[in-house]
């Protein structure tokens, strides 16, 4: 299972010729595929373990007032990343598409 998991990431990560890095729209079929990975990753205990510590890292921090601008739009990038990979399993469990 790990290894197709893999095999998948690698194939959407290739490379197009004429294009530096580029990432495909994922057909329906594959959109799905991917949510029911995020799922079945995250559903272990393991995968419990680092979305909790990638929720410490982002929605549990809190940044001061003298925080320059760069760092917020970095920190807020970490947590819409996280925020994706959160719907991505919320639709692996249940099958149904959720609107971002």
């Amino acid at each position: 299972m790990i290894l197709s998991s893999i095999n998948l990431i690698y194939k959407l990560l290739k490379p197009r010729k004429g294009m530096v890095f580029s990432v495909p729209v994922p057909s329906r079929m594959d959109a799905r595929d991917i949510e029911k990975a995020f799922a079945r990753t995250f559903a272990t205990t393991e995968g419990q373990k680092v979305l909790a510590h990638l929720n410490g890292l982002t929605f549990m921090r809190a940044a001061g007032m003298d925080v320059p601008d760069q760092s917020l739009r970095y920190m807020e990038g970490q947590r819409a990343l996280l925020a994706t990979i959160l719907r991505l399993i919320e639709r692996g469990r249940s099958g149904q598409r959720i609107t971002n």
